[in-house]
């Protein structure tokens, strides 16, 4: 039996940082699968989350809790028929909605194989400060649909975010645990809590999907290709990545100048430099920077915005930090 966690949360409140925690503490014993999906579709997250001990699959592009989407199902399907996992870790998109993905894990053809632990929200209370997020269906409905709720990055709250989660935990967290977090360090055990009710839950709400077609896979580079670029828009944002070949490298300096200045909200990626391996996530004007001397393979980089931006400025500029 394969026990499900579910870890969600808006885009930038430390998902993948958090599941980098949990994996880095995973019990030696246990053998654990993690479904990722992400908006965009060169498959970041993959990249970061790969070698880490544990079965990976990514399904880029789209929103995974759409479940009559097949590629969600043959992922699923293909992790516990192969990796036959003691814990599986789904983290859907940060704009995405889990209520119907924990109606498909609760439906009967997969009880005989999988148990719905607790579901995990990652809340960073400074989002319930920006009105376009506040009054977000994915953002509420993420909250609503917790176990868990994991107050986040608390190493970057003013005493008014405090006050905000204050007011927000008055309001609505009922019976549920809450806990507070910086750097993604939970409690592992916090995976082990059961859910709080096994019974159906309401149809979420109707969303805008992806524009682009839902894959397996993230995006590959074909032939002799140096680098490739893929947009994708959905649910009020819009997204482009690049992904380049493994012998581009990048000039570190302008590449972390060239993250922190681009105007768009989401900025994530995973790039070869002569240094190494650099890690670059930035959520609005939070930029993290870590370097591991491992470089990836190639280089994967993604913008995410609440509009289209100008991808072509943008990616102009992007090429001209390339040292080769």
């Amino acid at each position: 039996m394969t026990r499900v966690n579910l870890i969600t949360g808006f885009l930038g409140s430390g998902k993948t940082t958090t599941l980098l925690h949990l994996l880095a503490h995973k019990p030696a014993d246990e053998k654990w699968a993690i479904l990722v999906n992400e908006f965009g579709e060169v498959g970041i997250d993959g990249a970061l989350l790969a070698n880490r001990g544990a079965e990976l699959k990514e399904i880029p592009g789209g929103c995974m809790c759409c479940v009559n989407g097949l590629p969600l199902q043959v992922g699923l399907n293909m992790l516990l028929k192969q990796a036959r996992p003691d814990r599986l870790i789904i983290e859907p998109t940060g704009l995405g909605h889990p209520k119907q993905l924990l109606n498909m894990l609760r439906a009967a053809v997969y009880q005989p194989w999988i148990t719905v632990d607790a579901t995990l929200t990652l809340l960073d209370p400074r989002q319930l400060d920006d009105v376009r997020v506040a009054a977000n269906e994915n953002f509420r409905d993420q909250l609503t649909a917790a176990d868990i709720i994991v107050a986040s990055k608390s190493d970057r709250w003013q005493p008014e975010d405090r006050q905000r989660l204050a007011d927000w935990q008055r309001d609505n967290l009922g019976d549920r645990l809450l806990t507070e977090t910086a750097w993604g360090k939970i409690d592992p055990a916090l995976l082990t809590h059961p859910a709080r009710d096994d019974r159906p839950v309401p149809d979420a709400l109707h969303h805008a999907h992806s524009t682009r077609p839902q894959g397996l896979a993230a995006l590959k580079l074909e032939g002799q290709a140096r680098w490739r670029r893929a947009l994708n828009e959905g649910q009020g944002y819009a997204s482009c990545g690049w992904i380049f070949d493994e012998e581009t490298q990048f000039d570190t300096i302008p590449l972390l100048e060239w993250a922190r200045c681009a105007p768009v909200d989401r900025v994530k990626g995973v790039l070869r430099t002569p240094d190494g391996l650099v890690n670059v996530n930035r959520q609005g004007d939070d930029l993290f920077i870590e370097t591991r001397p491992v470089a990836p393979p190639d280089s994967r980089i993604e913008l995410i915005h609440h509009q289209p931006a100008d991808w072509n400025a943008l990616q102009t500029s992007l090429l001209k930090v390339r040292l080769n």
